[in-house]
C-alpha cells in the first residue's frame, strides 16, 4: 500500500495548461508545461483559484528592477493561490494529501533569523513564486519548504477566499492592523481603493475603526462604502495638501492611521498630510516606473508633529492563524472583493485594465481547462 505521504511517480509524466509572459506588456500565451515533481520537503497543490495582482501587473510592466527582480523571459507569474495538496515529498510531516491551502507569495525556508522570529515575509532566502519557480497561473504549483508555506484553510473558508487573502488581503491585514496598529475609533485614511485599498477599508472598518477612502473613480469610492467606509473622497483635480487638508476636515484633525495602498508619489504625499500629529503612515504600495522607488519625504513635517512612517510587507506567517479565524467567523469577507472571476486565458485582458485603472475588487482566475 503506498503512503499518503509518498511521491507518486506519476506527477513528473502529468503536463499542466499554463499562462506564460513571453515578453513585457504583451499578451500571455498559454502553453503546456511539465508538473514538476516535489522536493524532499516540498508539496504539489492543484490550484483551484489563483487571483490577478497589481504585483503581476508590476512585473508585466517591468517593474521592480530597482529592487533587485530582474524578471527572466518566459515567466511564469501569479502568486494568490487557493488549492489543494495533491503530493508530497518524503520528508514533509504535517500537511497531507488532501490538505486545502493557501500559500504566501513570500515562500520562506524557515531557517534564516527572520524566520526564526516569525518574521517569514522578510526571509533572506525568499522565494517568489514567477520569480524563482512557477507561479500560480497554471493547474499546478509546486511548492517548497510545505510544512511552513503550506498554510492549511479551516472548514469554513473556501479556495477562492483562500486566493482572494492571498496577496492583497493579507498584505492590507498586516499594514492595518500590525503595521499601523489602529485602535477601535481611530481615523483610518486609506490611499487608492484598488485590491490592496478596499482590503485594507474592510479590515479597518471590522476592528471598529472610521475609515475614509480617497481615489479618483467613484466605481471604487462605492465600493469603499459597501466596506465599511464611513466617509469617501475623490481626489481628481486636487493636488496632495488639498487631498489632506480634506481628510482632517473629514476626520475632526487629520488620520490617527493613513495607508498608501497604490505607492504613487501623489498617494504617498496625500496620505502623508492626512496625518494628525502622531500619526502613522503606512507604506504598502510598490511604486511604479516614474518613481522607481524613490519618493520625497517632507522631514521637517515629520519633525515637528512626530509622525511616523512605516514599511509594510505581506503577512508574517504565523499571523495566519488570527486572520483565518476571522475569515471562518465571517468578520472579514475576502471573497466579497472578488468582482469577477476569468479563465486562464483572460489574464491578459485583466491586465490590460488595470493599466487603465478599469478594474474594481479582485479578478480571480477560476477555469483552467
Amino acid at each position: 500500500m503506498i503512503s499518503e505521504n509518498r511521491p507518486q511517480a506519476a506527477a513528473t509524466e502529468r503536463t499542466m495548461r499554463v499562462a506564460q509572459m513571453t515578453a513585457f506588456r504583451k499578451p500571455f500565451q498559454v502553453v503546456e508545461l511539465p508538473v514538476a515533481a516535489p522536493r524532499a520537503d516540498g508539496a504539489v497543490i492543484r490550484v483551484e483559484a489563483s487571483g490577478v495582482c497589481r504585483s503581476d501587473w508590476h512585473f508585466w510592466n517591468h517593474d521592480l528592477a530597482w529592487l533587485g527582480m530582474n524578471l527572466a523571459l518566459p515567466a511564469n507569474t501569479g502568486h494568490e493561490v487557493g488549492g489543494v495538496v495533491e503530493e508530497v515529498g518524503r520528508d514533509v510531516r504535517s500537511i497531507k494529501v488532501g490538505d486545502r491551502v493557501t500559500v504566501p507569495f513570500h515562500e520562506s525556508d524557515g531557517t534564516c533569523p527572520h524566520c526564526r522570529a516569525g518574521l517569514q515575509n522578510l526571509c533572506d532566502n525568499v522565494i517568489t513564486p514567477g520569480v524563482q519557480r512557477l507561479g500560480g497561473w497554471a493547474q499546478y504549483v509546486t511548492v517548497t519548504a510545505a510544512d511552513l508555506n503550506c498554510i492549511k484553510l479551516p472548514e469554513p473558508v473556501d479556495t477562492l477566499s483562500a486566493a482572494a487573502l492571498g496577496c492583497r488581503f493579507m498584505t492590507a491585514y498586516h499594514a492595518v492592523i500590525d503595521r499601523g496598529a489602529i485602535e477601535p475609533g481611530e481615523w483610518t485614511a486609506v490611499h487608492g481603493c484598488g485590491g490592496v485599498g478596499l482590503s485594507a477599508v474592510q479590515i479597518a472598518a471590522a476592528a471598529d475603526s472610521l475609515v475614509v477612502a480617497v481615489d479618483v473613480e467613484e466605481r471604487k469610492l462605492a465600493k469603499a462604502r459597501e466596506e465599511g467606509a464611513v466617509a469617501t473622497i475623490n481626489a481628481r483635480g486636487l493636488t496632495p495638501e488639498q487631498v489632506g487638508q480634506v481628510v482632517k476636515d473629514a476626520t475632526g484633525g487629520g488620520a490617527h492611521v493613513s495607508v498608501d495602498a497604490l505607492g504613487r508619489g501623489f498617494t504617498f504625499h496625500q496620505s502623508f498630510n492626512s496625518l494628525r500629529k502622531r500619526g502613522r503612515h503606512v507604506q504598502a504600495g510598490i511604486t511604479s516606473q516614474e518613481e522607481s522607488g524613490q519618493v520625497s519625504l517632507p522631514l521637517d513635517l515629520l519633525t515637528v508633529m512626530k509622525l511616523q512612517v512605516v514599511g509594510s510587507l505581506g503577512n508574517p506567517h504565523p499571523k495566519y492563524a488570527e486572520l483565518l479565524e476571522l475569515v471562518a467567523r465571517q468578520k472579514l469577507h475576502p471573497a466579497r472583493l472578488v468582482t469577477r472571476q476569468i479563465s486562464l486565458d483572460d489574464v491578459t485582458d485583466t491586465l490590460e485594465r488595470m493599466t487603465r485603472f478599469d478594474t474594481v475588487g479582485f479578478e480571480v482566475i477560476t477555469r483552467f481547462s
